[in-house]
């Protein structure tokens, strides 16, 4: 077991980088923000890093405006793919190891049982291509993680930065809205402060460097998703259930997207299961609230 003492976090404004921040607090952490660092330039990143030559590199940010790739994909390039190459770069260059979060969009979505991380990428967008990309040119740092995220929820009531599907989903039940979810849509959910807690894991563990899928265990359409929001928070849910075929959407997403856990959990942390993981959070939410 090896702590690591010095870590940088990229993109730590984010739901994501938030949640690493929160994972190693006690430690010396240097967050970056796109206020701080601009990843996209290759000098910027490798005086940063020398700067204070960190045991760990944790990447957070993306591009992650999954249509709007399809009409700027050299900004979804820059920022997904070669911010990366200067990253691990970097990493390298002192020493450091390299933690880069990637996505369950480099599958083409036409499995049915969950992808493992052998399964054979086929990205059918500019985002997912963007990603693989990345991906590649993480691990050309030595001893680096790359780490497949999906379906991110975990923010905080006064949360102020940007919100995404779990959010709109409990907003819209506790209002009593109608909720509109795809019933043929099936993810593995990923809880921030799990993620963060696998990625400390990781790092301090000295596990095997290399891809990993790391979302909450098990899998769910988002209907199944917003019922079980509806069970814990004890409402009644109103939903408009549609198929992913009723809706125009300028990028391709995979229907279907379970990743498999079982990699993780054989390097010594096996996720929680996504119900347990909701729980908390609307736990912690609420928590949240109160002390605010």
């Amino acid at each position: 077991m090896v702590t690591v003492s010095r870590v940088v976090v990229i993109g730590a404004s984010g739901q994501l980088g938030a949640s690493v921040v929160r994972a190693f607090a006690g430690r010396e952490v240097i967050a970056h923000t796109s206020a701080t660092l601009d990843i996209t330039d290759p000098d910027a990143v490798a005086t940063a890093i020398r700067a204070v030559s960190p045991q760990a590199i944790v990447n957070c940010a993306a591009f992650n405006d999954v249509d709007g790739a399809e009409s700027r994909p050299e900004e979804a390039f820059a920022v997904n793919a070669f911010a990366v190459r200067s990253l691990a770069r970097a990493a390298e260059q002192v020493g450091a190891r390299l933690v880069h979060y990637s996505t369950d969009f480099v599958f083409d979505g036409t499995a049915s049982t969950p992808y493992t991380e052998e399964t054979t990428p086929r990205p059918r967008s500019v985002y997912a291509a963007s990603k693989l990309v990345g991906e590649w040119f993480a691990v050309d740092a030595p001893g680096a993680y790359v780490l497949r995220v999906e379906s991110l929820f975990g923010t905080s009531r006064n949360w102020p930065g940007r919100r995404g599907t779990f959010d709109s989903i409990v907003s819209g039940l506790e209002r009593g809205a109608v909720v509109r979810v795809f019933t043929d849509r099936t993810v593995s959910p990923g809880y921030t402060p799990d993620i963060a807690a696998a990625t400390r894991h990781l790092l301090d563990s000295g596990a095997p460097a290399g891809l990993y899928h790391c979302v909450n265990s098990g899998s769910a359409t988002w209907e199944q998703v917003a019922r079980e929001l509806a069970r814990v928070l004890g409402v009644e849910p109103n939903l408009d259930r549609i198929m992913m075929d009723q809706v125009t959407m300028k990028a391709s997403r995979p229907r279907f997207c379970a990743l498999s856990t079982d990699k993780i959990a054989t390097a010594g942390f096996p996720m929680p299961s996504w119900q347990d993981a909701i729980g908390r959070w609307l736990a912690s939410r609420d928590a949240d609230s109160q002390s605010n």
